[in-house]
């Protein structure tokens, strides 16, 4: 197989996926880490945690040395995993095993998508973001209003959202392979941008379709 930027990019974005997913289930089921987590200040320290690693990752990914990325990278998964850990004691171990291979079929067809087409989705990637910051803003609002058929429409426009971005993610990683910029780290940058879109769609397909553990 042809050792190229996109390969380099799904198989450190499923190593990621596969750190946290691992983490969360692990924490899940243990009581005394999941009291230390969320039985205090925990959970919000690594949420901060989980924040900042993104931000540096996002801003400074291509400075990086290669092994200094991949180290955040990783991390950031980790620590993803501490706050992931929610999913499997609230929703039940079935449901969310089928809405995850529910949301990795939709996620698979929007990356062939966005690899195969040659229609440039460079305006609908800048229109879908301003769509999430718009979404967030609303979703902050909500924090305070308390409405769950306000949460339930954001989840669905949200799934929207990340459909849309996935496509646009991938042609945009296509393109930057002959940018000549440094393909491991791009591979990191391009994990990162995936990650978070499959992290997203899952999370808010979960929110809409997934059962709980009662």
């Amino acid at each position: 197989m042809k050792d190229n930027l996109i390969s380099k990019t799904f198989l450190w974005m499923c190593f990621g996926l596969l750190i946290t997913f691992i983490t969360g289930y692990f924490v899940a089921h243990n009581e005394v880490m999941l009291e230390n987590i969320y039985g205090g200040w925990g959970y919000w320290i690594f949420v901060i945690v989980e924040l900042l690693l993104v931000i540096v990752l996002s801003a400074r990914i291509m400075r990086m040395k290669p092994a200094t990325a991949k180290v955040c990278f990783l991390l950031y998964s980790f620590v993803s995993g501490l706050t992931f850990a929610s999913i499997f004691v609230y929703y039940a171990i079935d449901s969310i095993m089928i809405i995850f291979l529910v949301a990795a079929i939709i996620f698979a067809v929007m990356a062939i998508i966005g690899y195969t087409t040659n229609v440039d989705l460079t305006r609908i990637g800048t229109y879908l973001f301003f769509a999430l910051v718009a979404v967030l803003v609303v979703a902050l609002i909500n924090i305070f209003i308390g409405s769950s058929m306000l949460a339930m429409i954001i989840s669905i426009v949200c799934v929207l959202i990340f459909i849309g971005i996935t496509a646009y993610d991938v042609q945009k990683i296509k393109a930057l392979e002959s940018s000549g910029l440094p393909k491991e780290n791009l591979a990191i940058y391009g994990a990162l941008d995936l990650y978070l879109d499959f992290i997203n769609l899952f999370i808010h397909l979960l929110s809409i379709f997934g059962k709980s553990r009662d």
